[in-house]
């Protein structure tokens, strides 16, 4: 029989003398708060980052908040009323819920669709691509990208330029949108933006119809040298042309050599009010009127002399808000598509292939079926884009013109405005931060509860 010795290779472990304890226990609780040490000091500098990065700015802010403009008297509740009683922060608010509610929901839904499409067609890879591209892009780039696209003028404004394309293609712009008549001229005001002549007008005596204000390089590219139109017995002959001569010279009235015929401009002859005849003068600027137009008033109508169409004013106080949205859409509605195509890449196939088997058109399967089991990843979507919205500050800062910023400020900007501005007040920007914050919890808890519900599944 083997007998052990209190320290000999067969001795049983030792254990505790307090009872209901044993050795395993001994030892988890040891290697527990073994491992709560040395995660405690690995979660150290993190937490110490957190409290003096996130903590201490918020605790400040609502401090600061609360004091007058230097920061040395105490100011009550008088930053938050300026929040609800000035205009321009007033105006913020309300473009920040124009945000929340367009941007988030129209980018989602615009991924939503890209990405259904792009599983149908052969190129979708190459599409989603060219969509998510503008995610690379910076908001400062972003900005200066659609403030030239945005830009008045036709010429340099991509958003424009289509405009004025689309709007000349069924409504033909002025060649003549200043020209006017010199008193000395046989022409006067005929009301509304029209012309006619002081003096009726004969067969066989050439009419004249001379005007101003054309710059000669804006003229028809194809216009001739004016040509005094002769005498014709069988109706009204006459003249329209630039009466203006580079460098000078010339004699009003009378068509020099060096002036240019009126290309396309419209003649009306009128009687008793009413319309008897309508021509339209040559590249020479000569046109002829039947027999008809004898006695009659000669008039340009107002149509040639329309201004020309020069597109939206998009950055104007109607539409600026709507223009930054657009611009903000372009840049993430790739960021939902993605999204969204990898949450359709899960679906179970079967599934909607059976609701197909079983009658139901694409419309149906996608309302009643696509949507429904897409409804995490879309809430994902569009708690993130709202989030994302709620500090947007770069595109209105930069799109934006000064003259319409006003219309177009957002809290984000206003923010800044009010804390580093000219006019400077940091208990009323730490008033707008502290908000800012408190529209933020709310859509933050939402999106906890989503991810606690979705842990539990």
């Amino acid at each position: 029989m083997t007998t052990t010795t209190a320290g000999g290779a067969g001795a049983a472990p030792p254990t505790d003398k307090r009872p209901g304890t044993t050795a395993l226990t001994r030892t988890r609780r040891s290697v527990t708060g073994t491992r709560r040490a040395v995660a405690t000091a690995f979660l150290l500098p993190a937490l110490v980052l957190l409290g003096a990065l996130v903590v201490y700015p918020i605790v400040y802010s609502v401090y600061r908040s609360f004091m007058d403009q230097a920061g040395t008297g105490f100011a009550g509740l008088d930053n938050y009323k300026a929040l609800f009683t000035d205009a321009t922060i007033r105006t913020a608010v309300k473009n920040n819920a124009i945000w929340v509610v367009f941007g988030p929901t129209v980018a989602t839904v615009l991924g939503l669709i890209f990405a259904v499409l792009t599983e149908r067609i052969r190129w979708g890879t190459a599409f989603k691509l060219i969509v998510f591209m503008p995610m690379a892009i910076s908001m400062l780039a972003a900005g200066i990208i659609f403030r030239l696209v945005y830009d008045q003028a036709p010429e340099r404004g991509v958003a424009n330029a289509v405009a004025v394309g689309v709007h000349d293609t069924f409504a033909q712009s002025s060649g003549f949108p200043k020209a006017h008549p010199l008193p000395v001229h046989p022409l006067k005001a005929g009301g509304g933006g029209s012309f006619v002549t002081k003096q009726t007008v004969r067969a066989g005596e050439p009419a004249s119809l001379p005007l101003v204000g054309v710059v000669p390089a804006k003229m028809p590219g194809d216009a001739e040298p004016a040509k005094a139109a002769t005498a014709s017995g069988k109706g009204v002959t006459g003249t329209a042309w630039l009466d203006f001569t580079k460098g000078g010279g010339g004699k009003p009235n009378v068509v020099d050599p060096e002036e240019l015929g009126l290309k396309g401009i419209t003649v009306e002859a009128v009687k008793d009010g009413k319309v008897v005849a309508t021509a339209t003068a040559g590249a020479n600027g000569v046109f002829t009127l039947p027999a008809s137009a004898d006695g009659s008033v000669l008039r340009l109508p107002a149509d040639n002399f329309r201004e020309p169409y020069n597109g939206v004013d998009w950055l104007g106080p109607s539409l600026v808000t709507p223009g930054i949205i657009g611009s903000y859409v372009w840049m993430w509605a790739g960021f939902a598509m993605v999204l969204i195509a990898a949450g359709l890449a899960g679906l179970p196939r079967e599934l909607l292939e059976a609701a197909r088997v079983d009658g139901a058109n694409e419309w149906q399967v996608f309302r009643r079926i696509t949507v429904p089991m897409l409804a995490p990843v879309l809430a994902v979507v569009l708690v993130t884009l709202m989030i994302n919205v709620l500090k947007i500050f770069d595109l209105v800062f930069i799109i934006a013109p000064g003259s319409s910023q006003d219309d177009a400020n957002v809290l984000a900007l206003q923010l800044y405005r009010s804390s580093f501005g000219t006019d400077a007040d940091l208990g009323v920007g730490s008033a707008i931060a502290v908000l800012l914050l408190l529209l933020v919890i709310p859509v933050m808890l939402f999106n906890i509860r989503r991810i606690r519900k979705e842990g539990r599944r």
